[in-house]
Formats: structure tokens, C-alpha cells, sequence
């Protein structure tokens, strides 16, 4: 069998033909062999932000991915993928703006997939409104399995409110995350003050704050539906870390601080919750730190080996 390379067809330039390769491989990257192309933006060689047509939200919403350094060379292969969620008032690239999760996940198979959560960044089904839950926990994922080769095994993780939405999607649809990490996440949203925390992030983005879930107080069964400590029992099978500072001492500019203390006693009463419920749970609770990047960063890289073995990735 001769080994040589094909010659072109008669009529084909070379040039036509190399363009056409190179124009291949970039549709392979960005999914347009699945009508994706229009929607993504590529912003480096893994990275690229994809905008995604969401039925639960009325409108297209974005994820930015990071793909696997092999992604183009390995056609036949499927990849875990890690949920990476923001917190209040931030978008789906504070991830890529505030850590290094690019360089660090050179070299794992593994996507790194970031939704957004609204300029509220609490995930949940709005009342009568938006809801991103479906569109992180249904919709990102149909994408990714159909146009970027993900496998079934997930791992989500989360700061702040976004660590709210790693516990509640892993929560309320149990088996769909094998781990799930929370860094200063609000953890039992109807602990005494966490209401008024909830709805002092709704009012800042100007919305009315029974447009989340309601009064606290009229519809507490629909805030006990949300509430990932009231539904613990559905993180029963998976990997948990929870992190979270008492905020005490922590120097510098005290909002940080303070928040970080008004959410100690909801991390605090969902640990024990699932400890009298026998739910096994890694956790980190410090003395002092604060409600920013600066402590989630090293939480991460802590929850890390708990979040590669679930995912099957070298930690």
C-alpha cells in the first residue's frame, strides 16, 4: 500500500486545500461542525467564550471553556468537565480574571466550563423569572456533551454565591455532580440573617427582592426548596469541601471581613446537618480571612485533589 500523500483532485489548488484544512481544524475547536461557530469567540489557544441559546432564560447567555491541550488531536476522545461558578455582582469571567485555572489545568483532560449566573450570580429558578439553574445544570451541559465531546462526569464548584449554587445544583439533582466544592458559600439560606444577605445581593442589581424566591417569611417553603441545607439528603454519593472564615481579624478593609462572619453560621449549621445525616464532608473552617479571592484561591487548590479524583483527572 503506497504511503504517499494524495495529490489533490484536478481543479483544487494546493492553497484551496491547505485553507480549507486550517478552516477545518479552527470548526473542530469551536464546534461549527455543529452549527456552533457564529456563537464563539475564541480568546486563545484553550479558550474560548461561547454563547449559548437558553430556552429557560428567554436569551442567549454565555460560558467561557477551557478546552483540553489535546482537544484538537484526540477527535475520538470525551472529557470530564469542572463547573467553575462566580459570585455576586461578577460574570462568568471572573474565574479566568482572578486565578490562573488556564495554566493550571494544562495538560488534564479535563473542560473547564464557566456559565454565567446573572449580575446577582445566585443560580437558582427566579420567581416568575429567569432560571439558571436549568440553563448551568441542563442546558451548558446538553451543549458541551453534543458540540465539545464532554462525558457525563461533572464536578461543580463555586465562591460565594456561586458556592450557594454548587451545593444546591449538587443538592437538588442528586448524581448529576460527583463533587462538589463551596468556597464562603451561603450554605442554609434561612439561618438568621442569611434572608436579608440574599436580599440585599437582589436589591443592589436594583430588582425587587421578592422576585428571587419571595418573602421569606410567606413563601418559606420555596426558600426551603432552594436551601442546600434543607436539601442535603441529595449530596448523599457525592465528594463535598466546604471552606469558610469566621472573618474575624481580618485587617484591611473590613466589608470582606464582616461578610464573611454574618455567613460562618450558615457553613456552620449545614456541616452539621450533614454530619447528623452521616454525609461524609471535607471541611476548612479559619479563623479570620475574608470574602474575596485572595482566600478562595488557596481553598481551591486545597479541594483540588477531592474534585480531580471525582473527575478522574491526575491531581
Amino acid at each position: 500500500m503506497s504511503h504517499l500523500p494524495q495529490q489533490p483532485a484536478a481543479g483544487v489548488s494546493r492553497r484551496t486545500v491547505a485553507r480549507a484544512t486550517a478552516a477545518a481544524g479552527l470548526a473542530v475547536l469551536l464546534g461549527a461542525a455543529t452549527g456552533t461557530a457564529r456563537a464563539a469567540t475564541r480568546l486563545g489557544p484553550r479558550t474560548l467564550d461561547v454563547s449559548v441559546p437558553s430556552a429557560a432564560l428567554g436569551r442567549s447567555a454565555p460560558v467561557r471553556l477551557i478546552l483540553p491541550s489535546d482537544f484538537g488531536t484526540r477527535p475520538e476522545k470525551k472529557y470530564p468537565v469542572l463547573y467553575l461558578l462566580h459570585g455576586a455582582h461578577d460574570d462568568y469571567t471572573s474565574w479566568t480574571r482572578e486565578t490562573d485555572i488556564e495554566a493550571f489545568t494544562a495538560g488534564r483532560d479535563l473542560i473547564v466550563a464557566m456559565p454565567d449566573a446573572g449580575p446577582t450570580g445566585i443560580p437558582s429558578v427566579w420567581r416568575g423569572g429567569p432560571d439558571y439553574e436549568t440553563f448551568q445544570v441542563k442546558e451548558v451541559p446538553a451543549l458541551l456533551a453534543r458540540d465539545y465531546r464532554a462525558s457525563g462526569t461533572r464536578a461543580v464548584a463555586g465562591v460565594s454565591t456561586g458556592g450557594y449554587g454548587a451545593m444546591a445544583h449538587a443538592a437538588r439533582h442528586p448524581g448529576a455532580f460527583a463533587a462538589a466544592a463551596s468556597y464562603s458559600g451561603i450554605l442554609d439560606t434561612t439561618a438568621p440573617g442569611v434572608p436579608a444577605i440574599m436580599d440585599a445581593i437582589v436589591a443592589r442589581e436594583n430588582l425587587p427582592a421578592a422576585s428571587l424566591w419571595g418573602n421569606p417569611v410567606v413563601n418559606l417553603l420555596t426558600w426551603r426548596d432552594f436551601n442546600p441545607r434543607a436539601r442535603a439528603t441529595g449530596l448523599r454519593g457525592t465528594a463535598l469541601y466546604v471552606s469558610q472564615g469566621s472573618g474575624v481579624g481580618n485587617g484591611g478593609d473590613p466589608l470582606p471581613g464582616i461578610l464573611e462572619s454574618a455567613l460562618w453560621p450558615s457553613a456552620q449549621g449545614f456541616a452539621r446537618t450533614l454530619a447528623l445525616m452521616g454525609v461524609p464532608v471535607t471541611t476548612h473552617f479559619y479563623g479570620g480571612g475574608g470574602h474575596d479571592w485572595a482566600h478562595w484561591k488557596p481553598e481551591f487548590t486545597a479541594s483540588w485533589p477531592i474534585l480531580a479524583r471525582a473527575l478522574g483527572v491526575p491531581e
